[in-house]
């Protein structure tokens, strides 16, 4: 039989217990909040630059004598917006949009759960070297979530290269061979015929190679920027403009750090099942370096870092805001 003082103490403990996980409910839910937002601003603004990035990556490579079907990133919108307008500056955006909540709010969840293990107390702030473990832990996260979104995109903005290249004319004909009419297509065709959900995480491999150190090196350098701006380890008053600095050159320093693993990925992920290029991700990487030498590794690195500096800063901008404002 408990006792008065034994009911009381229990209670006290249940009481508690249930303070502490509605508060770190609350942080998980903000950082879901924010990390959405964030994650949505980065999209709108960036996702342009993505699809010329991934029509240099998936074109194929011309034969001898011959010019390949977009000179640089310039022609490739000339030429997507001539034969598709503006909106195919925008294809394939239908499967990120769809997951970019999951996504961004994995990240940034992620990311706050690891910096509160790593924190020596809380509301200690965290080192730069604390912010690159916690970066790299939500990489981990992320591309497993990020793996199968990345395949239907690419595929649908690769689709206009690949279909005018095998047309052998000019944009106009490209709707001749057009294999998928939409994300939930590409989806269905990988589950029927590419060897069921395994076939939506073709690619997992270097996804994952490029999101943990990418991402280490991104929150890194974000925290770096931000103490730097702010004159010591206290960041809270950063002004806006720092933070939209900061968030462009964290981004920069996300691609630079993991380009050619995303050039194989991309390889990978529009590689023709029945009839494949490549074994794997060694395989593809040995194929490009030989076959176009290191520049080969690099296609479409002038819209990668086009897109990552302007679409980075206005996702960390609006987490930042969108956070803050959650108290």
């Amino acid at each position: 039989m408990l006792t008065t003082h034994n009911q009381l103490v229990i209670s006290c403990f249940f009481c508690v217990g249930l303070i502490w996980y509605f508060a770190k409910m609350a942080d998980v839910a903000k950082d879901l909040t924010a990390g959405t937002i964030g994650g949505a601003a980065q999209l709108i603004v960036g996702h342009p630059f993505d699809t010329i990035k991934v029509k240099l990556q998936s074109q194929p490579v011309p034969p001898p004598g011959q010019l390949p079907r977009y000179s640089g990133a310039i022609d490739a919108v000339k030429q997507t917006i001539a034969a598709e307008g503006p909106r195919g500056l925008y294809k394939g955006m239908g499967a990120p949009l769809a997951t970019v909540a999951a996504l961004n709010a994995v990240l940034f969840t992620v990311r706050g759960q690891m910096e509160a293990l790593l924190r020596s107390e809380p509301g200690a702030p965290l080192t730069v070297n604390q912010q690159v473990v916690a970066g790299a832990g939500a990489g981990v996260a992320v591309a497993v979530l990020a793996t199968p979104t990345e395949l239907v995109k690419c595929r649908l903005q690769a689709q206009s290269a690949l279909a005018g290249a095998v047309a052998g004319g000019p944009a106009a004909t490209i709707t001749a061979a057009v294999k998928y009419s939409g994300p939930m297509d590409v989806a269905k065709q990988v589950l029927r015929s590419e060897g069921g959900v395994r076939g939506l995480f073709k690619g997992l491999i270097p996804t994952m190679a490029r999101e943990v150190p990418g991402n280490a090196a991104m929150f890194g350098v974000y925290e770096a920027m931000k103490q730097y701006f702010a004159g010591g380890t206290d960041t809270s008053g950063v002004d806006r403009g720092s933070l939209i600095i900061a968030g462009g050159i964290a981004g920069g320093a996300f691609w630079a750090s993991v380009y050619p693993t995303d050039v194989i990925k991309s390889a990978i992920q529009v590689d023709d099942y029945r009839n494949p290029k490549y074994s794997g991700s060694i395989d593809a990487f040995k194929k490009i370096l030989k076959i176009e030498g290191v520049g080969g590794l690099y296609k479409g690195f002038g819209p990668a870092m086009g897109r990552s500096v302007p679409a980075n800063a206005a996702c960390f901008f609006a987490y930042e805001i969108v956070r803050s404002s959650l108290g």
